[in-house]
């Protein structure tokens, strides 16, 4: 199931506890940002290094900034050691799919830490 079906959605699963969402993650980026989306999975770069679990932190932020939940609600449910992962949100399909249609889908549009203002121009 892809949201609303588009080649720019991410392939949102339900999982009985939330939504799940791969993503394909660069660490040590020159900055945190969305990349886009590829083959289902969300693409995402962030600035800080795969050490001591620090991209890993930087993933859940920018995850809960863009589809606006807490970041202590995202959780990585595998490939804490991998560029490949999936994090699960506590949202519907339905609901995962909105947020993002309502302005995640551009790439590079979402500040990581989910302040306010996050639209970048």
């Amino acid at each position: 199931m892809s949201g609303s079906g588009g080649r720019d959605v991410p392939d949102f699963r339900p999982d009985g506890t939330g939504v799940r969402l791969r993503l394909r993650v660069s660490a040590g980026a020159s900055r945190t940002r969305v990349a886009g989306v590829h083959g289902g999975a969300l693409k995402a770069a962030v600035a800080a290094p795969p050490e001591k679990g620090r991209a890993n932190r930087e993933v859940v932020r920018l995850v809960a900034g863009v589809f606006g939940v807490a970041a202590r609600d995202v959780e990585i449910v595998s490939g804490e050691a991998s560029p490949d992962k999936v994090v699960r949100l506590p949202l519907s399909v339905a609901d995962a799919s909105a947020r993002w249609g309502a302005g995640a889908s551009a790439p590079d549009s979402i500040a990581p830490s989910g302040r306010s203002g996050a639209r970048k121009t």
